[in-house]
């Protein structure tokens, strides 16, 4: 089984950052996907970003070169470096790991909140 644990949200103004952190435990395969999902009120989950364990990454469009996800291998953990904030950020951020169709794993969620 894999337990991940995000930290780092809050409630921020438009145009300022934060960086969100997920920490990955148990067993996990060295070959995987993390990333960040994220679901606003009344809408369906959506990617925001991922990484592989290779490094490649995929961004959604409307992160328009605003975020960044990082992770580090050898202590199971990925990042969301976020900037620019807008109010439509406004979300429960979701850290996912992904070996396989099956073996796919959520986080508790962590709440995002941009707003003056």
């Amino acid at each position: 089984q894999v337990q991940l644990v995000e930290s780092g949200g809050g409630l921020v103004q438009p145009g300022g950052s934060l960086r969100l952190s997920c920490a990955a435990s148990g067993s996990i395969f060295s070959i995987n996907v993390m990333g960040w999902y994220r679901q606003a009120p009344g809408k369906q989950r959506e990617l925001v970003a991922s990484i592989s364990s290779g490094g490649s990454v995929n961004y959604a469009n409307f992160v328009k070169g605003r975020f960044t996800i990082s992770r580090d291998n050898a202590k199971n953990t990925v990042q969301l470096q976020m900037n620019g904030l807008e109010p439509e950020d406004t979300a429960v951020y979701y850290c996912n790991l992904r070996v396989s169709i099956a073996l796919n794993y959520w986080g508790q969620g962590t709440q995002v909140t941009v707003s003056s």
